[in-house]
């Protein structure tokens, strides 16, 4: 009998404040070990919390993308636990009325479509980090991350395999990123996982679920969840018990280990924080906020499909980022009577080859929208072979001008006047008698071949769908 697999996935998104969540120190990575650590991060004596007006906006923001309820009142609790990079003692964080409840995120894996729930996203600060790289053996505390809002978003456990888990980290970082809310930097820590995983008999109640932490990567999200899946349920089928843990992923052994026993809700005493109001959020202010959002993923992904008759497979990679979005969308804009769809494939294809070649994104393209469309209607309209616009590309991107000079410049103008290319086919025709006999005798592949040597009499300059029309027509004659 088969065994499910139950996932639910508890994100952190570090928000893009330049500040803390609860006071005016910076945010900013890389800085020397503790100077970016204020009195109010360590809790000392005196101090009071002040809450990042930013913090709750980029909150907002994720709970109208997401379809969520935003709580018009909301309250900040303290999560009581002892670690030595918590130098409070306690976590600021929420707990029973969190700042946006409810909504989904959609996801894609193989043909299928599938909508995850959310339970809930809320605002909290994030502790310090341990720092174990001395050679004597001993370890640091570096505080500079003490007090960095986060936004910790709670799926409901409505994953059933890895690759649906990947599909929804990968889905949602690319919302948090879309709504400019996280930058999504997994090496940094600015977004990373935590999986809860349990298997149980198809049917059955759920079974004990192991939590697996911080999990900064998709490849290791994925490695860890089909590690631990494969550990309970060889644990049960040997009449073994799965107990309720928290546990590492180790990457170098691509395996789970224990880290403590799993604390339930109430081993944190959580109770109301005395320091801070609660937190009301008017109407109004959800609504300007509304006003502000981009075009949200799904609404281009629909848009592109029913509106431009692109691809499944075609939309979900030009709508991988905001930036390589918009960069379509001007390059179509500027492309007049280019169809939509060679802008895609364009767009997909070797933008982006050119973009991994060289380390860069959508963000800050070596080549611009604008000059992109302008090859891109030199393809549509025949000036240049699709073969010779790739150079091209590349020559723009290396600086060397625009499509039309570079064009010229290399003599790439493809051949499309059609007495060009009869004096081109009637020099094949007559040198490629046993070529014109086989195709006369119904073997396609012979066409192709004089196509081909076409191509070479024009040293490939020859526009190959009109010197194919040629062709066909001089050999029905």
């Amino acid at each position: 009998m088969n065994w499910e697999i139950v996932i639910g996935l508890e994100t952190h998104a570090q928000l893009t404040t330049a500040s803390k969540i609860f006071s005016g120190a910076s945010t900013a990575f890389g800085a020397a070990p503790n100077t970016q650590a204020s009195a109010v991060d360590l809790a000392l004596p005196g101090t009071l919390p002040v809450l990042n007006r930013g913090a709750v906006e980029r909150a907002i923001r994720f709970g109208l993308a997401v379809g969520g309820t935003i709580a018009p009142r909301s309250v900040f609790a303290r999560k009581n636990y002892f670690y030595p990079d918590l130098p409070k003692g306690y976590q600021v964080s929420q707990y029973e009325r969190p700042v946006v409840s409810g909504g989904t995120v959609a996801i894609v894996v193989g043909d299928s479509e599938k909508s995850v729930r959310l339970t809930r996203a809320h605002l909290e600060e994030d502790a310090g980090k341990s720092l174990h790289e001395d050679l004597r053996g001993m370890s640091g505390i570096d505080l500079n991350r003490a007090g960095t809002p986060l936004l910790e978003i709670v799926s409901e456990p409505d994953l059933r395999s890895a690759e649906e888990a990947v599909a929804y980290a990968k889905a949602l970082h690319a919302l948090v990123r879309w709504i400019g809310i996280c930058d999504g930097n997994m090496q940094e820590g600015s977004f990373r996982c935590d999986a809860n995983v349990s298997v149980r008999r198809p049917g059955a109640p759920l079974g004990t679920r192991c939590e697996i932490k911080n999990l900064n990567s998709f490849r290791f999200l994925e490695k860890a969840i089909e590690f631990e899946a494969r550990r309970q349920v060889e644990l049960l089928e040997d009449g073994g018990k799965v107990l309720q843990e928290t546990r590492l992923f180790d990457p170098d052994r691509g395996e789970t280990r224990p880290m403590r026993s799993k604390e339930e809700a109430e081993d944190y005493r959580y109770f109301p924080d005395p320091d801070l109001l609660p937190l009301e959020i008017p109407g109004e202010w959800i609504e300007r906020v509304r006003a502000s959002l981009p075009a949200l993923p799904e609404a281009l992904r629909r848009r592109y499909r029913e509106s431009l008759g692109i691809s499944e497979y075609e939309v979900a990679l030009l709508t991988e980022s905001r930036e390589k979005a918009e960069f379509f969308e001007r390059a179509l804009a500027g492309a007049r009577g280019v169809p939509a769809r060679l802008a895609a494939n364009w767009v997909n294809g070797e933008m982006s080859a050119l973009l991994n070649e060289r380390g860069g994104d959508f963000s800050a393209p070596p080549v611009a929208a604008e000059p992109f469309a302008r090859l891109l209607a030199r393809i549509e309209d025949g000036t240049i072979s699709a073969k010779s616009a790739k150079a091209v590309l590349v020559a723009m991107a290396d600086g060397e001008g625009e499509p039309d000079a570079i064009i010229a410049g290399r003599g790439l103008t493809q051949i499309s006047d059609a007495g060009a290319l009869e004096s081109a086919v009637d020099q094949v025709v007559a040198a490629n008698a046993k070529l014109v006999e086989d195709y006369r005798a119904g073997k396609e592949k012979a066409f192709n071949a004089l196509v081909g040597q076409v191509m070479k009499a024009t040293q490939g300059k020859a526009n190959p769908a009109r010197a194919g029309e040629v062709l066909r027509r001089k050999l029905a004659g």
